[in-house]
């Protein structure tokens, strides 16, 4: 525990204080090689952990999203379906993964094993009046 503690509390705001940062925007031109170098391993690792940051936010941002494939160029995606065109019945998608939208593929199974959830198709059938 000592180790992480004075990682955090001496060695990186002494490795910090030692950084060659100019104090105007004219220093940074007068920065020699070796400076220049000295500030690459801290660059280096802000923008990694930015860059880390941004997928995280990118990836709970894309998780609330259910389509995510599907006819993304109109704002909503609606299809009708005769129900005289369904000869006994048909398996519609409601996960959104279906190469075959708006009919079901088993997409489902893969993204229920990915994600712990429990969808399934929408089966409409056809009953014929007597």
């Amino acid at each position: 525990m000592y180790f992480i503690s004075n990682t955090v509390k001496v060695s990186i705001p002494n490795y910090l204080a030692g950084l060659p940062i100019p104090d105007s925007f004219g220093g940074w031109f007068r920065l020699s090689f070796r400076d220049w170098l000295a500030l690459l391993p801290p660059t280096i690792a802000i923008g990694g952990i930015s860059y880390v940051g941004y997928q995280t936010v990118k990836k709970v941002k894309e998780a609330g999203r259910v389509n995510s494939c599907i006819r993304k160029d109109i704002n909503k995606v609606v299809d009708f379906i005769d129900i005289e065109d369904i000869t006994e019945k048909a398996s519609l998608c409601r996960c959104w993964k279906s190469k075959n939208w708006p009919y079901c593929d088993g997409a489902h199974g893969p993204h229920n094993k990915e994600t712990g959830d429990n969808v399934g198709p929408v089966v409409v059938r056809h009953k014929e009046n007597k």
